[in-house]
C-alpha cells in the first residue's frame, strides 16, 4: 500500500513537471533547468525504480546483463543532457524536450537504482567521483567561456549556473568523503553484515 500511494505521488509530481508552466518557469534559466528540471527527473527514475518490488527489480537488473550495464547507461544519459548542446534542442525542438522526459527517469534514475545496491564500495565511488568532477568541470567551463556557450542563455545566466555547478559539486564531495568518515554506508553495512550472520547460524 505504502508503495503504491508513492508510485502514485511520483506520477503527479512528473505530470507536473511536465505541465507548459513549470516548464516555462524551470527553464526560463540555465541554472532552473540545468540543476533543478534535470535531477529531478531523473531523481524520479530513480526512487520509483526504488518503490518496485525486488523480484522486478532482480528481473530487470539480470536481463541487462548486471550492474555495470546500468551504469554505463546512466553516465552516457546523464553525460549528454548536461552539454549546451542538448539544451538548445530541448528548448528548440518539442520532440527533444519529450525524448528528455522520457530518457532521464528511464536511462539515469532507473538503471543507476537498479544498479546501486550491487556496487560495493568503489563501484558506489567511481560513481559519485565521475559525476562531481563532471559538475566541477563544466562549471569552470561555463565560468571560463568568454562566449554564450548556450544560445537560449545570455552570458549572465551562463556564468550563474557555473558558479551554482561549481560550488554544488564541492558541497556533494564534502559530504560523500563526510559519509565514508562518519556513518559509511548503510547498505554496504548490510551486505557486509549478511554473510556472518549466514555463517553464524
Amino acid at each position: 500500500m505504502r508503495a503504491d500511494l508513492g508510485l502514485r505521488a511520483l506520477c503527479l509530481l512528473y505530470l507536473l513537471l511536465a505541465t507548459p508552466a513549470a516548464r516555462a518557469w524551470l527553464e526560463a534559466t540555465m541554472s532552473g533547468h540545468m540543476l533543478v528540471q534535470i535531477p529531478l527527473l531523473a531523481a524520479l527514475g530513480f526512487a520509483a525504480c526504488r518503490l518496485l518490488p525486488n523480484a522486478w527489480q532482480e528481473t530487470l537488473l539480470a536481463a541487462a546483463g548486471g550492474p555495470v550495464p546500468h551504469v554505463v547507461v546512466a553516465l552516457f544519459a546523464s553525460t549528454w543532457w548536461m552539454l549546451p548542446r542538448a539544451l538548445d534542442d530541448a528548448l528548440a525542438s518539442p520532440l527533444v524536450e519529450a525524448a528528455k522526459f522520457v530518457s532521464l527517469p528511464a536511462l539515469v534514475g532507473l538503471p543507476l537504482a537498479l544498479a546501486w545496491r550491487r556496487l560495493g564500495a568503489i563501484g558506489r565511488g567511481f560513481i559519485w567521483t565521475n559525476f562531481i568532477s563532471m559538475l566541477a568541470v563544466l562549471g569552470w567551463l561555463y565560468i571560463a567561456a568568454p562566449l554564450r556557450v548556450c544560445n537560449s542563455y545570455l552570458v549572465d545566466q551562463q556564468a550563474s549556473a557555473g558558479w551554482l555547478m561549481v560550488k554544488l559539486a564541492l558541497l556533494l564531495f564534502a559530504g560523500w568523503l563526510a559519509s565514508l568518515f562518519v556513518g559509511g554506508d548503510p547498505e554496504c553495512e548490510r551486505s557486509r553484515a549478511a554473510p556472518a550472520n549466514i555463517i553464524g547460524r
